[in-house]
């Protein structure tokens, strides 16, 4: 584990002030960045420094067809400068949002049939967006009781694992998890050769036979990064991003200035624990930045103050490595229906202002894009073609 106090960092020129709403240059545009759709350098989309991130469900996706509703989308995303869409999980679930997987070779699931969601991926590729699989395998739910009395095993589905694929801390006679636990089901060990090798096989069906370019790891807090490195280099994504949240810094409940935290008892903070998930991966993929979102969301109160740390850079992953640092307001977990942690309402278009100026791959959430009416929709499309516009390459 190394300490950052700062990564080597450009200052692209499109960042300008977020208070500005920056002209329109928005007409019928294809996707602007299509020679990268067809890549297989795993490095190539990081390096480019134009990336736009679309979140394409909330929680409640899964009530309605959800494939064929994206899929009268596409158009739509693509002309409005998003160059990936991160849809929900792929496959069988025993929890209709996806985050309980079981087979993971059934792509029937509460969004849509196997299908429906080929269907959906293909005009995807027609339209130049990237689809990004959401990855959940830091848990699975067995098909029949075994050790323990739990859910750890997987017999008459493919992927047949027994209790050695769970580790010991959840119930199964695997070893010892190499993160943090997901309580309540059996997690992967990911310390078994057999297991790497399957979830190694699936990836590679994924990318290559389905149709996904782009992957999303869930709960990267629960195994090693080192494995996702692995994962990365056998199955080669075009682009990954790894959802490490953990807590900020709290005083009470006021968010502490100084979320890096270097004191003689903590020299590891809150945005240097996804920068030492990032490096675990051998640098291959990108992050979730938690930490900008919770300063950001407490500095669009009145507290602008809070948007220059102490060294004068950006404060959150964005100000010390931002060609990893992957921006957003909300997600599925903390807006949505669940609203564990949610942006300000009556600061969206701040907030978007923001994170598409600045450094970083800004992301955009399904519900402000869609469900929030069409001057929310039109506003944060002129944003996206402003850093398209002015976005300049080489910020690693």
């Amino acid at each position: 584990m190394s300490l950052r106090l700062g990564r080597p960092y450009l200052l692209q020129p499109r960042r300008q002030g977020f208070h500005k709403f920056l002209p329109s240059i928005m007409g019928d545009h294809d996707n602007v960045f299509d020679e990268n759709y067809e890549q297989t350098d795993t490095g190539a989309v990081i390096r480019n420094g134009r990336e736009i991130l679309f979140q394409a469900f909330n929680w409640e996706s899964h009530k309605c067809d959800w494939s064929g509703n994206l899929e009268c989308k596409v158009h739509d995303i693509a002309k409005s400068g998003f160059t990936s869409a991160w849809l929900p999980p792929p496959t069988h679930s025993i929890a209709p949002q996806g985050y309980l997987p079981q087979n993971l070779y059934s792509l029937n699931s509460s969004y849509g049939s196997e299908d429906m969601l080929k269907a959906l991926l293909l005009k995807m590729k027609q339209c130049k967006v990237r689809a990004m699989a959401d990855i959940v395998i830091n848990h699975r739910v067995g098909t029949v009781v075994g050790h323990g009395g739990m859910h750890n095993r997987f017999d008459g589905i493919l992927l047949p694992w027994d209790e050695h694929a769970v580790t010991s801390c959840s119930g199964g006679l695997g070893n010892r998890s190499t993160g943090d636990n997901f309580h309540g089901v059996p997690n992967i060990d990911h310390t078994q050769p057999f297991v790497r090798r399957d979830i190694i096989a699936w990836l590679k069906w994924l990318r290559s036979s389905v149709g996904f370019q782009d992957f999303r790891f869930d709960f990267a807090r629960g195994f090693s990064a080192k494995f996702v490195k692995e994962y990365i280099e056998a199955a080669k994504p075009m682009f990954s991003i790894g959802e490490y949240w953990d807590s900020c810094n709290y005083n009470g409940h006021d968010l502490d200035y100084n979320q890096v935290m270097i004191t003689a008892l903590n020299a590891d903070g809150h945005r240097q624990r996804i920068i030492n998930w990032i490096d675990g991966t051998g640098q291959l993929s990108a992050a979730f930045d938690f930490t900008t979102k919770g300063v950001l969301q407490e500095a669009v109160k009145g507290q602008l103050w809070r948007l220059c740390d102490c060294r004068g850079k950006p404060p959150g992953v964005m100000g010390w490595w931002p060609s990893r640092a992957v921006t957003f307001l909300d997600n599925h977990d903390t807006g949505s229906t669940q609203a564990h942690w949610p942006f300000p309402a009556n600061h969206i278009m701040e907030g978007y202002a923001y994170i598409l100026t600045h450094p970083g791959i800004p992301t955009v959430f399904y519900d402000h894009f869609y469900d929030w009416g069409d001057s929310v929709h039109d506003e944060i499309v002129k944003l996206t073609f402003e850093n398209i516009k002015t976005s300049t390459v080489g910020h690693l």
